[in-house]
């Protein structure tokens, strides 16, 4: 597949000339771990909330809203400073409220009320293309695993585990407009049906035994 992609379409800018960052990823759940429990029993309308960074750099900072309803798919972002994040690690959430953002003050009700925790770390390298013509992206996420021993998104020597079996990778194609006919033509048939597939739950099940209650 990836053959078929490089040949037709163009890298993401955003991958540099490598043309792979590391995606690292702390998510959240609340106190009945709702985004576990929702995604494994398919609901269709559900949400999660994540804290991400890039190359291990604190550089870009996003909190992240994935909202979804049924197949479809909104994000929220609101950036922010290391500082900020390190108070939310330690929970402190005080300082969201002094925050413009409707997010910051979402998130801090759902940290405040519903007791809104993070969970596991996720880390992949994702491989991306990009066509504007329908706002079309293509990635290739690799070498998915989840943090074992804490839960510092700024520490690169974090022991991790593999959680999808080795040599396997998760392709995505995301369209915000429409899905141009050369990349339908280009997929395999057993593309032409939606599956949505979660690593925050891939990692929470490789890390399950760590966790005393279980979910």
């Amino acid at each position: 597949m990836k053959s078929r992609v490089e040949h037709l379409v163009k890298k993401d800018p955003h991958a540099g000339q490598r043309g792979v960052y590391t995606v690292r990823s702390l998510y959240f759940d609340d106190y009945y771990n709702s985004a576990y429990n929702e995604k494994y029993a398919s609901i269709l309308d559900r949400k999660k909330y994540r804290i991400r960074v890039y190359d291990y750099s604190d550089v870009v900072i996003h909190l992240e809203r994935k909202l979804r309803s049924d197949q479809f798919v909104h994000k929220d972002i609101l950036p922010l400073t290391r500082e900020d994040a390190q108070k939310i690690f330690a929970g402190d959430f005080r300082h969201l409220l002094k925050n413009a953002s409707p997010l910051a003050r979402i998130f801090y009700f759902e940290c405040v009320s519903n007791l809104l925790r993070p969970r596991v770390v996720v880390d992949y390298e994702r491989e991306p293309y990009m066509v504007e013509a329908g706002s079309v992206r293509i990635t290739f996420d690799q070498n998915i695993r989840a943090g074992m021993e804490n839960l510092d998104i700024f520490n690169r020597n974090m022991a991790m585990v593999e959680a999808l079996p080795p040599g396997m990778c998760i392709m995505e194609i995301k369209f915000s407009e429409f899905l141009p006919r050369i990349i339908r033509d280009i997929m395999p048939a057993a593309f032409t049906a939606r599956a949505a597939l979660s690593k925050y739950v891939f990692c929470c099940d490789r890390t399950l035994y760590k966790r005393n209650s279980g979910f």
